[in-house]
């Protein structure tokens, strides 16, 4: 994404200070623009979550990946921007608060409470793009969710838009689908877990819709290389050629938490029964 800050604000220097002020002018503009922004060309207008609509947040960071700053060169090294913990529990309102994932870069994240298919979307990931002149700067991000942690299934998505968008360049969100960054920062993108009911790893068994453990994010290299489940090619801002390349992830919300496993319940139950009855009584005096 556009160059992101230090968090250690004591010791900012000019450059970071003139980005800072960048960024709030940005946002400022994105305010009064997400509200005039009227209709889209696209098809996909769904709106976004707010972090108050959550029941629960990821929990852990279950496992990660950097990308390269810019896959087309590999000299630049890696994003370093962010710790994978940032994207742990509600997001702040702070945008630099974020995880960037850089080119194809990854985050795996579990979640204590777990998902649970209710009705409409199910849970929402939250990143840090916003309305600037002409449509909105983000970066976006596949999605997949597993249940035991290594069976992952991934949303199937869509992308409208048919040419490339220059570093710094904006799109219409409502020609993007089931990818993470399409909302401004602090409204979630929501995901429906009934979606993925036809994918081969439920009739496998090896996805429980009802308790999903894991959510996985995987930054779209936005110069085309990948595809959309169409096989379009999906764009987003390309090069960014900055620490903070690639998807920010802010954070992950569970908007339906599932009941509580009745036989795990049950048999934690008996344990604890069992337990009680063999501890010895006190001898009376």
């Amino acid at each position: 994404m556009a160059p992101l800050v230090t968090a250690r604000r004591s010791e900012a220097k000019p450059s970071e200070a003139r980005a800072r002020a960048r960024w709030a002018a940005a946002l400022t503009a994105g305010v009064a623009l997400c509200a005039a922004a009227g209709a889209r060309a696209g098809p996909y207008a769904e709106g976004g979550y707010a972090p108050s609509l959550m029941q629960a947040w990821a929990t852990g960071v279950a496992a990660f990946h950097r990308g390269p700053i810019d896959i087309a060169d590999p000299g630049l090294g890696d994003a370093s921007y962010g710790a994978p913990e940032n994207a742990l529990g509600a997001p702040p309102d702070d945008v630099t608060h974020v995880y960037s994932h850089g080119d194809g870069g990854t985050l795996t994240l579990s979640i204590a409470s777990r998902i649970g298919d209710g009705p409409g979307d199910d849970f929402a990931v939250f990143e840090n793009g916003f309305y600037a002149p002409g449509g909105f700067f983000g970066e976006f991000a596949f999605v997949e969710v597993s249940s035991n942690g290594t069976d992952f299934a991934r949303f199937p998505s869509a992308c409208l838009r048919t040419t490339p968008v220059p570093d710094g360049g904006v799109v219409d969100p409502t020609d993007y689908h089931n990818l993470a960054g399409k909302h401004p920062r602090l409204s979630g993108t929501g995901f429906d877990l009934a979606e993925l009911a036809q994918d081969p790893l439920v009739a496998q068994g090896k996805l429980d819709l009802a308790r999903v453990s894991h959510v996985r994010l995987v930054d779209v290299i936005g110069n085309g290389s990948t595809t959309d489940a169409s096989g379009r090619p999906v764009y987003d801002p390309y090069p960014t050629r900055y620490p903070s390349s690639g998807f920010d992830a802010q954070a992950v919300g569970v908007l339906h938490v599932p009941e509580p496993d009745f036989a795990a319940s049950f048999a934690a139950g008996a344990v604890a029964i069992v337990f009680l009855r063999r501890r010895p009584c006190a001898r009376r005096r």
